[in-house]
């Protein structure tokens, strides 16, 4: 993984605002888990940054502020034996964190009524039902 980081459209976050950090990683790899360093951290410091427009910068520190730590988002990823997918992987989710965290708000929904012949629908069916639950009761003496 090397160049920018592109989050959506035309905004992307250059290779020399992420700090990488590399350390050994638990599970499968039998001894050669134990030398290499494929555990892949991930850090992008959100509140010092100047390449988001002002308006994603604000709404990603709103969302992410249970992630951030002193205002930097920290990514980890582990899953694969080699360090160069787990960069990968670390990239890719950090990449749609910050996109899923800059999207715009949705649009507010507008209340509707509910049309008369739905909600009759419904009580005349909800009747029924019960009509059909009543004539079960009763003794066949």
């Amino acid at each position: 993984m090397s160049g920018p980081l592109v989050i959506r459209g035309s905004v992307s976050v250059p290779e020399a605002e992420l700090l990488w950090r590399f350390s050994r990683s638990s599970g499968p790899g039998g001894q050669h888990v134990n030398t290499s360093d494929t555990q892949v951290e991930l850090r992008f410091d959100l509140a010092s940054t100047e390449v988001l427009p002002p308006v994603w910068k604000e709404r990603a520190l709103e969302r992410l502020a249970g992630r951030l730590v002193d205002g930097v988002l920290t990514v980890r990823a582990s899953e694969h034996r080699s360090q160069w997918r787990n960069r990968e992987t670390a990239a890719a989710r950090l990449a749609s964190l910050l996109a899923e965290a800059t999207a715009p708000p949705p649009k507010a929904r507008r209340a509707t009524r509910v049309p008369r012949g739905i909600n009759e629908r419904r009580l005349r069916v909800k009747k029924q039902r019960g009509e059909t639950k009543r004539g079960r009761s009763g003794g066949w003496d």
